[in-house]
């Protein structure tokens, strides 16, 4: 935000349009007229150029504006900054994603399962403050996609960037936990957890589901877990990343829902089922408001001087309209 710290110097800008009057419509401004060589004709004092008309105008309009220019720059202008400055640590989020082709369902109108998904997390990674979220997909195998960060800018765009079958066509749970609570294991947070979506059993990985939550729950990490999907008969469509094939088809849609249950209860948190895309950004809310921690915030305020930026342009706007009456319009000048 911007303000003046000297206010009262900006009175001067009154006398500005005296100035103007005073510089080129007062007839009685002085003895001495400053006139252009290049409009004198021989037989009077006629403007017969009405580019040089022009010139003179131009010259004036940055006369004048490099003086308003010096007593903006007298008025002392600064940009004030306000700071948040948290005091405590915030919540350490682990977001954990199934890329196996059956999130191509259709059954999440007007979007595929998958695409639903990146959109609610992205939402809620935008209701989230000062705490460090990170991404792991998983498919065949699971891959950290950014670890816990505050930069959020960078996780949304790693969060749209996602594409299905980029591991596989698998859907290992376990490794996608196992990897999540890795990355979870050294955080100073006073709390933690990982939410996790899948729309599948888990059928590859050298990790046990079982086990990764054993681990993740030793560590003091909960996880919510989230089922995607309707039952029965869901249409599909995807494009193999391998060989640039489209697929379309129908399969038999559904999750493991006793797994997540046990994962869920076994560390802490909660199952859900999500069987739209409504159902799924409440799941989210109802999440983000079940983990939301009161942090200690200080409001630190600074400044940053402006001044010299008006002051070298003022000076420059001035000394360019001289050498410009004087070497381009060749004017006598007192």
């Amino acid at each position: 935000m911007w303000i003046i710290e000297q206010p009262g110097f900006m009175l001067l800008l009154v006398l500005v349009p005296a100035g103007v009057w005073l510089r080129h419509f007062w007839h009685g401004r002085g003895g001495r007229l400053s006139f252009s060589f290049a409009i004198w004709g021989g037989t009077g004092l006629q403007v017969k150029s009405h580019g040089t008309k022009v010139f003179l105008i131009f010259s004036a309009l940055v006369f004048w504006s490099g003086v308003v220019l010096l007593i903006v720059a007298m008025a002392g202008p600064v940009i004030y900054f306000r700071e948040r400055v948290y005091l405590s640590r915030g919540v350490d989020i682990m977001i954990v994603i199934d890329e196996s082709p059956s999130m191509a369902a259709l059954d999440f109108k007007p979007m595929s399962r998958f695409d639903s998904a990146k959109k609610v997390i992205t939402s809620f990674i935008n209701g989230r403050s000062h705490d460090p979220i990170g991404l792991v997909s998983f498919g065949k195998e699971a891959a950290l996609r950014v670890p816990p960060t505050l930069d959020y800018d960078v996780l949304k765009e790693r969060v749209a960037g996602l594409s299905l079958m980029e591991l596989g066509d698998g859907t290992a749970i376990g490794m996608g936990i196992a990897l999540a609570a890795l990355h979870l294991r050294n955080s100073s947070a006073d709390h933690k957890f990982i939410i996790l979506l899948t729309d599948g059993e888990n059928n590859a990985g050298e990790i046990l589901p079982e086990t990764a939550t054993a681990v993740s729950s030793n560590l003091g990490i909960k996880i919510y877990t989230i089922g995607i999907g309707t039952e029965g008969d869901v249409p599909l469509e995807f494009v193999n990343p391998e060989t640039g094939k489209l697929y379309r088809g129908v399969f038999k849609s559904g999750y493991d829902e006793d797994l997540l249950r046990n994962i869920a209860a076994s560390s802490g948190g909660e199952y859900f089922s999500a069987m739209s895309h409504n159902s799924l950004e409440s799941i989210f809310k109802t999440i983000d408001s079940l983990e939301t921690r009161g942090q200690k915030v200080k409001i630190k305020t600074r400044t940053e001087p402006k001044h010299r930026v008006f002051l070298l342009l003022g000076m420059l706007f001035v000394t360019f309209d001289y050498f410009f009456r004087k070497i381009v319009l060749r004017e006598v000048l007192p």
